[in-house]
């Protein structure tokens, strides 16, 4: 079974989204990742982390409000975001990173 630091150790970037159930904003998210997914496609990974269920690693990484965004690869955040984000904002964001 891949954990979380399988997943952050390789070279292809993974956009994680550190979320909670009961976070509105959260959801909202959602779809918002899954467009951006289909609009980048196999350049980056993305991955939800709960962080009721993964308080040891939110805590890692500083997680104090949700969603927060991080980009990483190799184990290093390349970027962070905390708040709702649009299709475009995130892209533009994004795309620096994925050359």
């Amino acid at each position: 079974m891949e954990t979380f630091y399988d997943v952050i150790s390789g070279d292809r970037p993974v956009l994680v989204d550190f979320f909670a159930t009961w976070c509105q904003p959260c959801r909202a998210m959602h779809p918002v990742l899954e467009q951006v997914k289909a609009e980048l496609g196999d350049k980056l990974r993305i991955i939800k982390i709960d962080v009721d269920k993964n308080e040891q690693t939110a805590g890692q990484y500083g997680i104090q409000a949700v969603p927060t965004l991080l980009l990483m690869r190799n184990r290093q955040v390349l970027w962070r975001q905390s708040g709702m984000m649009s299709k475009a904002g995130l892209i533009d964001a994004l795309t620096p990173f994925l050359q």
